[in-house]
């Protein structure tokens, strides 16, 4: 199909909405793009990215999946960052390209899954609503050595949790993550943290890709503490919803709690 002049195109609340949340979420799939974009219908979100990356708005490549087909995933593009005055935050992707593999792209996926379960999905809770999601682009430390995937406050009538994010697909060595439990203990005890985010102590929430990593992650955790850390997966996020019960602690072998 011939491109689309952008001059052509009306930009609609919409899509300016959509290609703003594009340069925090760095890559979406259609699903991702039609929560985010409160499209009604599949069809309609089809259409509608399928126009702003003719229009040069949004970049498009392509992934392999399980079953053998391809998945189209979006991108911001620098005239759609110049459109809504947004840093422009992009994977380094050729147009259409195709690829078979690439994880920093499922974790991204993986984050985006949570911010949209956060911020387009109702929390079941009365008042209770999501008042802070940030990115980092750089280490939070004065060490210049921890750099969560994101930052999170809820917050209803009585009190705010305040959370780190991590999101785990299963490629860190284990000596890898107990060094990163370290830099969220002193962290937590260096006073940084309340300077910087004005509050009195955070959580880490994990999210693993499976129930043995899930697992061994607590373990490795329960041997240096008990404290802060709280764990679960992504299928039962998506199963049951991120404020049902679901959470683990590092030790013991409890029923699951929720957040909140």
């Amino acid at each position: 199909m011939p491109p689309i002049e952008p001059s052509l195109l009306v930009v609609q609340l919409r899509d300016r909405h959509l290609l703003r949340e594009l340069s925090g979420m760095r890559v979406i799939d259609r699903e991702q793009a039609r929560i985010v974009g409160g499209f009604p219908s599949v069809w309609m979100v089809n259409r509608r990215l399928l126009a702003l990356t003719r229009a040069g708005l949004l970049k498009r490549f392509f992934i392999g999946t399980e079953t053998g087909w391809k998945k189209s995933l979006y991108s911001l593009s620098p005239s759609g960052a110049k459109l809504v005055q947004v840093p422009y935050r992009s994977p380094r992707r050729r147009p259409d390209e195709m690829l078979t593999i690439d994880f920093a792209v499922y974790h991204q996926l993986g984050i985006n899954e949570i911010y949209c379960a956060l911020k387009y999905h109702p929390i079941p809770l009365t008042d209770t609503r999501l008042v802070r999601w940030e990115i980092f682009q750089c280490p939070i430390d004065s060490q210049s050595s921890l750099k969560p995937d994101a930052y999170l406050e809820v917050q209803n009538a009585e009190k705010t949790v305040a959370a780190f994010l991590e999101f785990d697909l299963g490629h860190e060595n284990l000596v890898i993550w107990r060094a990163k439990v370290q830099k969220y203990l002193r962290y937590a005890v260096s006073g940084e943290f309340e300077r910087a985010f004005h509050q009195p102590q955070f959580r880490v929430l994990v999210v693993t890709n499976s129930e043995r990593r899930r697992e061994a992650l607590r373990k490795a955790t329960a041997a240096i503490t008990d404290k802060i850390f709280w764990f679960t997966t992504a299928d039962s996020i998506y199963r049951d919803g991120f404020w049902s019960p679901l959470w683990l602690r590092p030790r013991g072998d409890h029923e699951p709690i929720s957040l909140l």
